[in-house]
């Protein structure tokens, strides 16, 4: 079961809804869309914005990919202490982790890509090919060391590093994939169970999704109701070190160097996946209680699961 599971209205109310699957980012990246107009005109319609909606996935890899040699921001990376001119898409990406981790002070921060090296998370899942920035994971390094000219659209490292998009990147696709698709009105992209929502499902209701128990892959723990709304979860049964050090996984705290303990699964709903997708992994590293404090800040809903399998949510956190 992946992280979240739309939950789809009976037979007796559903209308065919065109659904197409691709490998992409890493993951699998599903687009349903679900419309009464079945004339020529209209599928043409639906199938040129469904091909634009996956050609964005490839678009952000090849900018903000760390395993790619070739991306654009891999040759970023190889440069420190020149300023150096960036394309809209990375700026945007670079400047979005930056202004996350200044406001949590470093609990979410995009230049930990050497220490996830180092962790194991360093092979391209397009081939296996080992990816070695050459970058140590001892050298002291942080958001601070990234300075960004927005007139120039420029970015400058000032230490050797390695910037890690992960959780930006793929949200920052689904959101320029649910902008080809948003005049189609309801549909769905679940990028590996991080999923933006738009309109209504088959039965004319809100979606319904569900979001996976950590300790049970094959249960929810809960469902939500969205509409026109991204939901992305990040959970500790994800992802773990090469060599299964106990209780470490693919989110590191960049403070301790270690992974969190406090939260296991982090579900936040939010109007942008890049929103959902990085607040959540940064409310994961800060613990139930100011993670929790940072998304109400932010007026959005969220579902925290700690050690003890207890909930922490936001005020607004309905279940159905």
């Amino acid at each position: 079961m992946s992280r979240a599971t739309l939950a789809l209205p009976s037979e007796a109310t559903r209308v065919s809804a065109p659904k197409s699957s691709r490998a992409r980012m890493g993951t699998v990246v599903t687009i349903e869309v679900v419309g009464h107009d079945r004339s020529a005109r209209a599928r043409r319609t639906r199938d040129v914005a469904i091909e634009r909606a996956f050609a964005w996935f490839d678009r952000v890899e090849s900018v903000c990919s760390r395993f790619d040699g070739g991306s654009e921001l891999r040759r970023l990376c190889a440069t420190h202490g020149v300023d150096v001119e960036v394309s809209p898409m990375l700026f945007e990406a670079v400047r979005f982790a930056v202004a996350v981790a200044e406001e949590t002070d470093g609990a979410f921060d995009p230049t930990v890509g050497a220490r996830m090296e180092a962790r194991g998370f360093n092979c391209d899942y397009r081939d296996g090919a080992v990816v070695r920035s050459g970058v140590r994971e001892e050298d002291p390094v942080s958001f601070r060391d990234v300075v960004l000219n927005e007139s120039a659209r420029s970015v400058r490292l000032e230490r050797t590093l390695v910037l890690d998009l992960g959780a930006v990147a793929k949200g920052l696709a689904i959101d320029m994939a649910v902008q080809e698709l948003r005049p189609l009105a309801n549909f769905v992209v679940d990028a590996g169970g991080d999923v933006y929502c738009g309109g209504h499902n088959a039965a004319e209701q809100p979606w319904t999704v569900g979001i996976r128990h950590p300790r049970e892959s094959h249960v929810l723990l809960t469902r939500v109701a969205i509409t026109d709304a991204a939901l992305c979860t990040s959970g500790d049964y994800e992802r773990r070190v090469a060599d299964h050090t106990a209780g470490e996984h693919h989110v590191l705290d960049p403070r301790t160097g270690a992974s969190p303990r406090d939260v296991i699964s982090a579900s936040v709903i939010a109007p942008a996946a890049m929103v959902a997708d990085a607040l959540g992994t940064a409310a994961f590293v800060l613990g139930c209680g100011e993670g929790l404090a940072l998304l109400e800040h932010h007026e959005l809903r969220a579902c925290l699961v700690d050690a003890q399998l207890v909930r922490h949510t936001t005020p607004d956190w309905i279940d159905v």
